[in-house]
């Protein structure tokens, strides 16, 4: 790293540490790493270079249990409404390109809440909630600005998923071919230069990094020569790609002077995923499973309100608890005192190093035994039940362990489902009850203690019952050829449904 690139480092991280904040308002950057890995940031591997990402987790505080859904759709959902996804069907897979469905639009997004409190709001990135209705769609539902793309797994470089350009600045398409981090970073930094200081920003910026397809700037690939998986090699130049854009982004805050009054909150929104390099070593499991790998965040806040920080916080956190945590942080408690949500309030926990109100997590339910996400599981204090399938990956991937499943097709859904199926014809019985691991001596999960546990397995089968109530009926996703973007000039765009 450069002198000057330390110095402004050195001093952002002191005045996040030193800053006190007198009847100003809190700014808040939520910032999400697609499909990174529990292993893939250096304040958990020191082979990973993210000096600006672990400057920030060592001087703020480390959500050591900090979970998420097992893939991208449910999270955002959980993140934006404070709802379970299963609660909606939005428990099973991701919403697709082309499809009618989205985040229910009776249910309020926390960024509306802001914007009642003041807030201008922006967003940066991926948004995967849903835009065939323009109420679907960021502007409508919460943000003042948006600058990304509606779905998922596109190309970094061309913005092109399935056969059509997927990026745009509000409801305008746009044609443009640079790198998206870099693309990102400078939208970030534009929100933050032309912001007006007499109100608060929130700025959500869910990166399109790491997400597949593996693509980076050869300078950030050869940033780790002792790699020799190619694959492997070029997630981590991804990764490092990430970093130097936040790093951009908090640098940005710095000069324009907002740092001191600054909330920064980071999370992955699944775990990483071994065919396509993501590691989450030491956890079992990987993304679309309902093991550690796939559902534990890397993940930290620091900054404005974080009165006791420099350590790691072992609380439970669930997606579903940022809606009124941040609203929390924006001094708006009172707002959702009345909303039935799932989240919880743990503003005061993370920010005073207090203990977390939650003892309980659903990591998903689903009403097929072989789901593709996981069939059903939660945790309540230090004991998991996982019941029936827990997802494709159940292995413990180190990070240059080959991953090839022979299964040829770019549609992460259809790959999922081709998992899955393989699986059901080799394993016939396995998976077929539950598993049970109590996570504080065994948070990797090798000792199932469903044998020496009868009591505790049937007392969480009953809790997971107690959910199955409120279960709905998973969305299906079908393809609607009203959305075929050669009817729009070769764009996904909004407003055909």
């Amino acid at each position: 790293m450069r002198n000057s690139t330390r110095q402004w480092l050195t001093a952002i991280l002191w005045t996040l540490s030193s800053a006190i904040v007198v009847g100003k308002p809190r700014h808040i950057v939520f910032i999400v790493a697609d499909d990174l890995g529990w292993n893939d940031v250096g304040f958990h591997n020191p082979d990973m270079i993210t000096p600006n990402i672990d400057k920030l987790a060592y001087k703020g505080v480390i959500l050591n249990n900090s979970y998420v859904q097992p893939v991208c759709t449910p999270s955002r959902h959980s993140w934006m409404t404070g709802v379970y996804p299963f609660k909606v069907g939005l428990q099973r897979g991701v919403i697709l390109p082309g499809t009618t469905e989205c985040s229910p639009l009776s249910m309020e997004f926390f960024p509306q809440k802001l914007q009642k409190l003041g807030y201008a709001t922006h967003m940066v990135g991926k948004w995967h909630l849903g835009s065939c209705s323009w109420n679907c769609t960021p502007t409508y539902r919460g943000f003042d600005s948006f600058f990304g793309y509606y779905n998922g797994a596109e190309d970094y470089y061309t913005k092109i998923v399935k056969k059509g350009i997927d990026f745009h600045d509000g409801e305008k398409p746009l044609n443009n071919t640079e790198y998206s981090a870099y693309l990102y970073a400078e939208r970030a930094k534009s929100v933050i230069n032309n912001h007006d200081k007499s109100k608060p920003l929130f700025l959500y910026l869910p990166f399109q990094s790491v997400h597949s397809p593996i693509q980076v700037p050869k300078r950030f690939e050869n940033m780790y020569p002792n790699i020799k998986t190619e694959q492997r090699r070029k997630y981590c130049g991804m990764v490092s790609a990430l970093d130097e854009a936040i790093g951009n982004v908090t640098k940005a805050l710095f000069e324009r002077g907002l740092i001191n009054d600054t909330l920064i909150i980071f999370t992955a929104d699944n775990g990483g995923i071994p065919t396509a390099s993501g590691n989450n070593y030491p956890l079992r499991g990987a993304k679309s499973t309902v093991f550690e790998g796939g559902t534990r965040a890397a993940s930290f806040v620091v900054g404005s309100g974080i009165k006791s920080s420099g350590y790691t916080y072992e609380g439970l956190i669930h997606a579903v608890d940022w809606y009124p945590t941040i609203v929390a942080a924006a001094e708006g408690s009172g707002m959702f005192a009345n909303d039935a949500i799932d989240g919880i309030n743990q503003w005061e926990a993370i920010s005073t190093g207090g203990k977390s109100k939650r003892s309980e997590i659903v990591y998903n339910l689903d009403n097929a035994f072989l789901a593709q996400q996981g069939h059903a599981a939660i945790r309540v204090g230090d004991f998991k039940l996982i019941q029936g399938y827990p997802g494709p990956f159940r292995d413990w991937y180190k990070p240059e362990q080959i991953y090839d499943d022979n299964i040829n097709t770019s549609n992460e859904s259809e790959h999922y489902s081709r998992l899955v199926d393989r699986d059901f014809a080799k394993m016939k019985g396995i998976w077929s009850g539950e598993g049970l691991y109590n996570l504080r001596d065994d948070p990797t999960e090798h000792y199932d203690l469903t044998d020496q546990h009868p009591d505790i397995v049937q007392s969480l089968k009953a809790r997971l019952e107690e959910h199955r109530q409120s279960l709905v009926e998973p969305k299906r996703y079908p393809y609607d050829p009203r959305s075929d973007p050669s009817k729009f000039g070769g764009y996904w765009t909004s407003g055909w449904c």
